[in-house]
């Protein structure tokens, strides 16, 4: 673990993540002392904790999280060959061997969390002894607080235990801990989620794209819901509500950012901000999710590009048979988030293919967009709250929030099962935000339910956009578990796993 955590290597990986220009000091005198002193340092120290979180969702969330479902699959390239890791993700056919694996994609999310666990860790280890303006050293120690707590919520949620990093980690003996248990990890975030909420300000006295008390409360209620902690969520979700900094915006298409605008609009909670343009703040994501292979017209047909190029490859995060037929008649957000195109070149069927339409937005660079991603949205609180409020018998005021959100999607109020009625309107709402699979893990269906999508993708591979003849391989669906296995990289540096 000494290559995410040792000071030198923290403080040089600041310096390049900074959005403000820095004075780098020779490397014989980075220490605590001089590089933590001013407001200025801890912003800028703050700015390079968010900064893994772009590559996060960039890259790495939504194949571990809404690929690793029923939501989404691959589109085999026949003429590409395969993409074993992240069709091992797809699949749940990841490698593993004594708990840990080589998978790429799982190795990139853990050291990304543990970057944000470093560098937060020395902000918070110096800022409290730092002479600046108290208000916004509160502000700043908030941020740090919840960004330490979400990669931890990440990491929790992924592998289970995992070691526990409190301190700045300054020789290599410190590197490596042995794994903390769930509950350990769960009580850390709880602690530090808590320590935030009385430290940052309201979304509307907040720095726009910078985490909120709205958001850390929502968070706090997120793993009290995991933990079933039905009233203590309730009343966090309240206050959220209560606050009067949120709504639902009119349209389910207007509550997404735009390549340049509505950029933390009224209903984002949290999102992780992105710039098109060559400063390196930009994403591609978009790009990702297009199926294959795509002409540079096709491209353009989505993008609206000025200089759209032909993408290879795979395609990945494809929306499913699953999720396309889980949108009832009339649902307004099935149009919104899934569009169609037909490939000259494709090799399914006729060529038409399904792909992620709520992130399609117009922009101007190939494969270089501004498209930030939600975290939170104001309607996943509305959802948060009537699940708890459902399971604890208020059933009627359950349904006055889960309606909230169908009326805005063109829908009647829910009938049936309301347990069950909540859980298929989070299917559909946060489709392709990456929801899905912790959804199915915290209420105890992912082994049934993705089985059974196996047996189903095994048993019509032809639905599942493989070409002609074509199978799932041997081993598809042959490692179902709710946890990833450690990466094997970090045990080499390990004697804990």
């Amino acid at each position: 673990m000494k290559k995410i955590i040792l000071l030198i290597g923290l403080i040089c990986g600041m310096t390049m993540s900074c959005e403000d220009q820095l004075t780098i000091f020779p490397e014989t005198s980075l220490s605590t002392p001089t590089f933590f002193k001013t407001e200025a340092d801890f912003l800028q120290a703050v700015n390079g904790a968010y900064a893994p979180l772009r590559d996060i969702v960039n890259s790495r969330a939504w194949l571990l999280g809404e690929m690793h479902s029923d939501n989404t699959y691959y589109a085999r390239n026949v003429l590409f060959g395969a993409t074993e890791q992240q069709e091992d993700i797809a699949d749940f056919a990841i490698p593993s061997d004594n708990g840990v694996t080589t998978n790429t994609h799982v190795y990139n999310q853990y050291v990304l969390d543990y970057q944000i666990i470093a560098r937060t860790n020395q902000i918070l280890e110096t800022i409290d002894d730092a002479v600046f303006d108290e208000s916004a050293k509160a502000n700043l120690k908030g941020q740090a607080l919840f960004l330490r707590a979400y990669a931890y919520f990440e990491l929790v949620r992924y592998f289970g235990s995992v070691p526990l990093h409190l301190t700045p980690v300054t020789v290599r003996q410190e590197a490596a801990l042995p794994l903390s248990s769930e509950e350990e990890i769960y009580a850390q975030i709880i602690s530090d989620v808590e320590a935030a909420i009385p430290l940052l300000p309201p979304k509307s006295q907040q720095e726009a794209g910078r985490v909120t008390s709205g958001a850390a409360r929502t968070l706090l209620a997120n793993i009290f819901i995991i933990q079933q902690k039905w009233a203590e969520a309730e009343t966090l979700l309240k206050e959220v509500v209560n606050s009067n900094e949120y709504i639902l915006m009119p349209k389910y298409e207007l509550a997404f950012s735009g390549n340049t605008d509505n950029k933390n609009n009224l209903e984002s909670v949290f999102e992780v901000q992105f710039k098109e343009g060559p400063e390196g703040l930009n994403g591609n994501f978009l790009y990702s999710f297009l199926p294959r292979p795509i002409s540079a017209e096709e491209v353009e047909s989505i993008t609206g590009t000025s200089n759209p190029q032909p993408v290879n490859g795979e395609g990945n995060n494809i929306p499913t048979p699953d999720i396309i037929a889980a949108y009832e008649d009339g649902d307004l957000r099935k149009d919104v988030s899934i569009g169609y195109i037909t490939l000259s070149g494709g090799f399914w069927k006729d060529g038409t293919y399904p792909y992620i339409k709520k992130y399609a937005k117009t922009h101007s660079l190939h494969n270089n967009h501004g498209t930030n991603w939600p975290v939170y949205r104001y309607s996943e609180v509305l959802l948060f709250l009537a699940e708890v409020l459902n399971e604890q018998g208020k059933d009627g005021e359950a349904a006055t929030y889960l309606n909230q959100v169908r009326s805005r999607a063109g829908l009647g109020t829910a009938t049936g099962d309301l347990r069950e009625a909540i859980f298929k309107e989070r299917r559909v709402e946060l489709a392709f935000e990456n929801k899905r699979w912790f959804d199915l893990v915290r209420t105890g269906r992912a082994i049934d339910v993705i089985t059974a999508y196996g047996n189903r993708i095994k048993a019509n591979p032809s639905d599942y956009y493989y070409p002609g003849d074509a199978e799932p391989r041997g081993n598809a669906f042959s490692n179902i578990s709710l946890f990833y296995a450690l990466p094997a990289a970090e045990a080499d540096l390990s004697p804990h796993f």
